[in-house]
């Protein structure tokens, strides 16, 4: 090796990995340079607001992103302003955020240290897919205590992510198309950044939970990433997916009073000539059923660029053509909490027109069915007592959480295990907090998502008060997932903990963290039963859009 190699390689190296002091550090990435800071008070260096990729705008802004710029200069990694267009909602806090279009950005977080090969976390930011962003819990507590490497980022939201009409403009999960182009950047760069891109784990919490099993079942992330945590929401629940993306689109745009709905290409094209401050002025989603409008669809194949779910979730697993790569599952004890805010406004029209709530993935063959099947639930939960705040606002939290996570968590992981699935975890997070979304009772339950905010340590508020940090669960919780991110188990042998044996066809194992830790056997309540039958008979998977017809333009 000649003298001049021999300096070259040693420039590239610090250049790499090594910081021009204690309190900043430089990193080559495949677009140019980046530098980050150290966070005050902490041994966490911070790039923020790497772009990834580019959102693509005007007439192609609902394809697939595009690939991100180059610098010659260091990039200054200090923004941490800016999100993806979305809808103000009280319980996030926008202040001082820059809503742009071209939004595809990650922030990385390396502990001070010169150790290689670190495992990497990924966490997929929640909103239901209509708001968030990737600084909203930022891991830095975690990334200093157990010395990995964590990564957040920015996905497109709402119509600008999820808009599905089928057509070469309008293909479908632009947002889910981020994610992916996010994780081949982190593969491609993460080990500059001292990380091991052969042992990167995804994590994510209600959306970002359902955008993390969609990865594992599409085509697109083949050895993109090794482990996964779920921390709420598995994917063939019903804010998982649109059921008829076409239609949803049409309702969508009836809302911004437009008529011409019946022509497909009349609606890509005022998709794409509404503004971005029109097409997020609020959340579009409707509360009676709990469906999210705009989220994560069944592509058609346009041959123009790579579908990323090509079928149901449901049928994907049931083949078994997927990635088994060890899952930990967890979900929270009352996740029906989360819709509290709303309840003055939906126990009269729960006691009137009940049958307005029933999951949109249910189907049936007329009203009066529907009807029917309403009556059954209502009485299987509330008896022939009226709803009412004063009553059994308790059967209405069981309601909405055995909808939204116990049941599909429940389904999800059963059929993940029929496929032959074996390296699968599953804890119900029990802890009871004193918490303010529960204003007509004493009830003291766990609220939606906490222990992955508590862990990564966020900034996420619910009904203006900080989430109680402070349970001595969440130590456990934290030493469980960092044992599952090194070794893809919750408890390695040779633990004090207590051991916990993967979900087994004919042994429903799972872990209830509460006040103590205990491995019990069974479903995770006696309602499961109940909807599996109504499934069996009523399941409506979702479709894609229908083949649109050929466009003709005008010379």
């Amino acid at each position: 090796m000649s003298l001049y190699t021999y300096f070259l390689l040693c420039f590239v190296t610090f250049i790499c990995v090594e910081g021009e002091n204690n309190k900043s550090k430089l990193v080559k990435t495949s677009q140019g340079s980046v530098r980050g800071y150290k966070e005050p008070d902490t041994n966490v260096f911070v790039f923020y607001g790497i772009p990834y990729g580019t959102a693509p705008t005007g007439i192609f802004k609902f394809q697939a992103p595009l690939p991100p710029p180059a610098w010659l200069q260091p990039f200054e990694a200090t923004n941490r302003n800016i999100i993806c267009p979305q809808a103000r909602t009280p319980s996030l806090n926008l202040e001082n955020k820059k809503m742009q279009e071209d939004c595809l950005i990650a922030n990385v977080y390396i502990p001070d240290t010169q150790e290689k090969n670190l495992p990497v976390v990924v966490y997929i930011h929640g909103g239901s897919f209509q708001v968030g962003y990737g600084d909203m819990t930022p891991p830095t507590k975690f990334v200093s205590q157990k010395n990995i490497i964590g990564v957040t980022f920015n996905y497109r939201l709402g119509v600008n992510g999820f808009l599905c009409l089928g057509t070469l403009g309008a293909p479908g999960n632009a947002g889910m198309k981020d994610q992916v182009e996010l994780l081949r950047w982190v593969k491609r760069n993460i080990a500059n950044f001292g990380g091991n891109p052969d042992d990167i784990t995804i994590a994510g919490c209600n959306a970002g939970a359902i955008s993390a099993e969609l990865l594992i079942l599409s085509k697109s992330t083949k050895n993109l990433f090794h482990k996964m945590i779920i921390a709420y929401g598995p994917n063939n629940g019903l804010i998982a997916m649109q059921t008829d993306p076409l239609e949803t689109a049409k309702v969508f745009a009836k809302s911004l009073n437009f008529t011409n709905v019946d022509s497909v290409y009349a609606l890509e094209d005022m998709y794409k000539e509404t503004s971005m401050e029109l097409l997020t002025k609020e959340i579009f989603n409707d509360k009676t059923n709990f469906a999210n409008r705009f989220t994560p669809c069944v592509e058609r194949d346009t041959k123009e660029d790579y579908v990323f779910l090509d079928d149901a979730p449901v049928n994907i697993i049931k083949r078994g053509k997927y990635r088994k790569i060890p899952i930990l599952y967890g979900f929270d004890d009352t996740d029906g909490l989360l819709q509290k805010s709303d309840f003055d406004i939906l126990h009269e029209r729960m006691n009137t027109n009940f049958y307005e709530f029933l999951p949109v993935d249910l189907e049936f063959e007329s009203k009066d069915e529907k009807r029917q099947v309403a009556i059954k639930i209502k009485e299987f939960y509330f008896g022939d007592k009226p709803i009412s705040k004063d009553i059994n606002v308790s059967s209405v939290i069981d309601y909405i959480s055995d909808v939204l996570t116990t049941y599909t968590t429940s389904k999800t992981i059963r059929l993940h295990v029929e496929a032959g699935h074996d390296k699968i975890y599953l804890y119900k997070y029990t802890f009871k907090a004193k918490l303010p979304g529960v204003p007509f009772t004493n009830l003291l339950d766990a609220t939606h998502c906490p222990q992955l905010t508590n862990v990564l340590e966020g900034e996420v508020k619910q009904n203006g008060n900080n989430i109680n940090k402070e349970h001595e669960s969440n130590k456990i919780i934290s030493e469980l997932w960092f044992n599952f991110i090194k070794t893809g188990k919750p408890v390695p042998e040779n633990s004090s903990l207590l051991p916990w044996p993967p979900v087994e066809v004919d042994r429903s194992s799972y872990v209830s963290l509460g006040q103590t830790i205990e491995l019990k056997q069974g479903d995770l309540n006696d309602r499961v039963h109940f909807w599996d039958a109504l499934y069996e008979k009523y399941y409506r998977a979702p479709i894609p859009p229908p083949k649109p017809p050929i466009r003709h333009t005008e010379l």
